[in-house]
């Protein structure tokens, strides 16, 4: 093995004195890194929003991603992926808020990574195959920027929030607690996708519960799918 990694180390000095020759120059491996957006990744708008990423999706070509209205904005602006803005990944693509509470980024660079996962931390990755359309008792997991992983049960569809805006319709409630900062967590039950925090009530030391916007509308209202 040691023996194969030399000879793998002298043909790509090989090569890159070639390009150097060729073209005068060496290639940046930091411009060669493809920037990486799965679910659970922290967008950074130009308003100065920072969202989490439900789910990617695609329609006809095109890569989006799907997250929370309220955080988003309902107006378009260019989105980052880093947060001195320098990185710029997509635009807005539409939002809603209030009645429904999302928004969709299209991502307009070519050198992204978008896997369809999600990260659940700790370098684990859950793989999200479809969309699932909540019912009353379906198991559901999220996983929050600041508590993790936690799962419980659908307890009711069609649920409503109040917000100063406004009241948001059609949410899904389940039992899985959310702390402060866990706002766009992805849901999903086994492989599948269910929907995204958008609002909760209790915490995780004494229990509440959470609200889900559901992912399958708004994939349908876009023409979009989960991969």
């Amino acid at each position: 093995m040691r023996r194969l990694h030399t000879c793998l180390a002298m043909l790509t000095t090989a090569v890159t004195a070639v390009i150097a020759l060729l073209f005068g120059t060496v290639p940046s491996a930091t411009a060669l890194q493809a920037t990486t957006i799965r679910g659970g990744t922290v967008l950074y708008a130009a308003t100065g929003a920072q969202c989490v990423v439900g789910f990617n999706a695609r329609g006809n070509g095109v890569y989006y991603g799907v997250m929370v209205g309220h955080c988003s904005g309902t107006h378009t602006t260019t989105w980052y992926a880093d947060a001195a803005r320098t990185v710029q990944v997509g635009v807005t693509a539409g939002a809603a808020f209030p009645i429904d509470d999302y928004g969709v980024v299209r991502y307009t660079s070519n050198t992204l990574n978008l896997p369809g996962d999600i990260a659940l931390g700790g370098g684990v990755y859950q793989d999200i195959t479809g969309v699932a359309s909540p019912a009353v008792g379906q198991s559901l997991c999220h996983v929050g920027r600041t508590s993790g992983v936690h799962c419980g049960r659908v307890t009711a569809v069609n649920a409503t929030v109040n917000y100063s805006e406004g009241t948001v319709y059609g949410l899904i409630r389940s039992t899985p607690c959310s702390e402060a900062g866990d706002t766009g967590a992805p849901a999903y039950s086994g492989t599948l996708a269910v929907g995204f925090l958008v609002g909760a009530s209790g915490n995780c030391t004494s229990g509440g519960v959470s609200y889900h916007q559901p992912v399958a509308e708004v994939l349908s209202i876009f023409g979009i799918t989960v991969y």
